[in-house]
Order: structure tokens, then sequence, then C-alpha cells
């Protein structure tokens, strides 16, 4: 077993199936700005990169004044429908709990906003230490920076640091920093992206921490 004191969780795809209200918000928004709705499937393609990439690839613009537009049309839709139809993983609220000796905090590239509205809304947000969102463009997952600017600050070490995480983005966050990965099957990514990146740990079911984190 890993001998861990601080843990990273990712949320879309890894403690929340948000898929429907993020895919949902945005068709709103291409509705809103005359541009003809997707599949959400497609939409949920797109998640993981950050708002406004999301917005990009969305509306396929690359005018600003257009992603803009998209940003703000989805932000103050999203932030009052965030839980409408998006459900908690199983056994999320069991694996928190049994870890609340623990140090946890979210590692997203959502903007913190988003990220703190959802959790409060499935009454889990207390259990998080703080929230790395993805607000600043220049330091997001999977940058070294988003972790080696803020493990300092709090007395973490990278060695008893883990990161959970569906995405390629987040292993390769974990092994840009030298912290210890562990990649969730379930959510919105792909096996094939995990190619050549070996996380640590591999896991179907989030509970299955219990199992590899003293």
């Amino acid at each position: 077993m890993l001998s861990v004191d601080s843990i990273f969780f990712d949320v879309d795809g890894t403690l929340v199936n948000s898929a429907g209200d993020i895919a949902k918000a945005m068709n709103y928004t291409l509705n809103r700005l005359g541009i003809a709705e997707k599949p959400t499937r497609e939409i949920a393609s797109y998640i993981g990169t950050g708002v406004r990439d999301l917005a990009r690839k969305s509306t396929g613009s690359d005018d600003d004044n257009i992603i803009d537009e998209a940003v703000r049309i989805f932000s103050e839709y999203y932030l009052s429908h965030s839980t409408d139809e998006s459900t908690l993983y199983p056994h999320v609220k069991e694996m928190l709990e049994h870890f609340k000796g623990k140090r946890k905090f979210i590692l997203t590239n959502r903007y913190k906003r988003f990220a703190d509205v959802t959790l409060k809304g499935f009454g889990i947000r207390d259990y998080f230490e703080a929230i790395l969102g993805g607000d600043d463009e220049s330091c997001m997952k999977p940058s070294a920076c988003v972790i080696d600017n803020f493990l300092p600050k709090l007395g973490i070490e990278k060695g008893r640091s883990l990161i959970v995480g569906d995405m390629a983005i987040d292993i390769m966050t974990g092994k840009n920093s030298g912290i210890k990965t562990c990649w969730v099957t379930y959510g919105l990514g792909r096996s094939e992206d995990l190619l050549g990146l070996s996380p640590d740990f591999i896991v179907d079911d989030i509970m299955e921490l219990s199992r590899i984190i003293k």
C-alpha cells in the first residue's frame, strides 16, 4: 500500500458524471449564438482542457469575441444548472468519508467557481481543503506548474501525494509533477489515450483507493 498524506482529485469523469449538464449548457450557448447544437457525446469529448477550449471546439470558432461571448453565456447558465442531470459516481461519498483524515484537494481545468458550485450541490465541498481550478490559462493541467506552485505553500511532500483522474491529462500532470498517479477507468477518458503513460494505479471503482492508500 502507498503512504499518502495528500490526494488530488479531478472532477468531471472522476467524482462527477457531469457530461449531460455540460452539454446542455453548451447547447444552450450555441443556440443563443445561432450555431447548430451538437450531440452530447461530441461535446463530452471536448471536456477536460478548460472552459475556453470547450467553447472554442464547440463553436468551431477561433474568434476571441465569439469565444468570450460563449464563455459568458455558458458560465451564466451552468452556474445555475450544474447538478440538474449530473450524479456522483458510485461510492464517491463513501470514499471521501473513508479518507476524511487525509488532506484532499480538487485539481481541475474547470473554473474554480464551477467546481465549487457543483461540489456544494452534491454536499461534498467540505471534504476538500482547496480547489485548484483552470482560471489561469497559463497554468493548467497537464503543466507541472499547477502542482509545483501549490505544494510548497502548504508543506505537501510530492513523495506522499497522489493524483486521481479519468483522463490522460491527469496522469500527465502527475508524471510531469513527480507525484503518484491513479487512473479511474469509468470516466470520460479513453484507455487508448493512456498508452505509454503507465499510471501507477488503475481502478474501476473509486472505493478501490482504500486498498491502495494507507
